[in-house]
């Protein structure tokens, strides 16, 4: 599925003021490259290889932050990719792919050195969540805010905090994500079907009525601590600017 491209707000940059690099390795190519363009949506610098002799290369010649890996992979599997990263004395930081039900895998990554795990089917947003919260704890990172203001509305992504002029505003993790693809577009026009790919994924049933119900939701959260700043373009799609 393809990803709609946003505006990232507080992309995470190195000291040298490049992007944060990163690897995805998994045979199944939709998947990569859904991940990878996610990445980038969010100010990655990503890259994709499609099996263990290909991870071992673009490891050498891209020199990944952070790589992404699947454990279930033909000839060179994904345990042995990273035996053999951490065998030159790379210590990346590695997040592992796994099968649902694969409790062992999951097990025997942690144990050979990757840093965390996200299991098959998995939400893109999620996934780029955990990403970012580990290249935070092993890559130097430049400093950034990060908070997304649009006028008086104040959304923090590393405290998932909102607030409109000083008052806290509770959102679900749901009506936090919609927030804050709206708010990364700023006076953008954003149609149902990229609010859907962006927020939803795949996961929202084909129910196109979600994104109205949830911008309803919004309003009633957002426009009744001051004036309107989410309208509707009628044909077209939806937007936030300041009120």
């Amino acid at each position: 599925m393809a990803m709609t491209p946003t505006s990232p707000r507080t992309p995470l940059v190195r000291p040298d003021g490049m992007p944060v690099r990163a690897l995805v390795v998994d045979d199944e190519v939709n998947l990569s490259e859904l991940l990878r363009m996610a990445l980038s949506n969010d100010g990655w610098e990503a890259r994709t290889a499609g099996n263990g002799q290909e991870a071992l290369n673009a490891v050498r010649e891209f020199q990944p932050d952070i790589i992404v890996l699947d454990i279930m992979m033909p000839t060179i599997d994904g345990m042995e990719v990273l035996r053999r990263i951490r065998a030159t004395g790379n210590d990346v930081p590695v997040l592992f792919l796994t099968a649902k039900d694969a409790v062992e895998d999951r097990i025997a990554g942690i144990e050979e050195g990757g840093d965390d795990y996200v299991t098959k089917p998995f939400n893109l947003e999620e996934v780029v969540a955990r990403l970012r919260r580990m290249a935070r704890r092993h890559v130097a990172i430049a400093d950034a805010d990060p908070r997304l203001q649009v006028g008086d509305l104040v959304l923090d992504e590393e405290t998932y905090e909102v607030e409109r002029a000083g008052t806290a505003v509770t959102l679900t993790a749901k009506e936090f994500e919609l927030l804050r693809f709206l708010m990364r577009n700023p006076r953008r026009v954003l149609s149902k079907a990229q609010i859907l790919e962006s927020v939803w994924s795949y996961d929202f049933g084909g129910k196109s009525s979600i994104v109205e119900i949830y911008i309803s939701y919004l309003r009633k959260k957002i426009d009744q601590l001051g004036e309107p700043m989410i309208h509707t373009v009628r044909g077209v799609g939806y937007t936030i600017k300041p009120a």
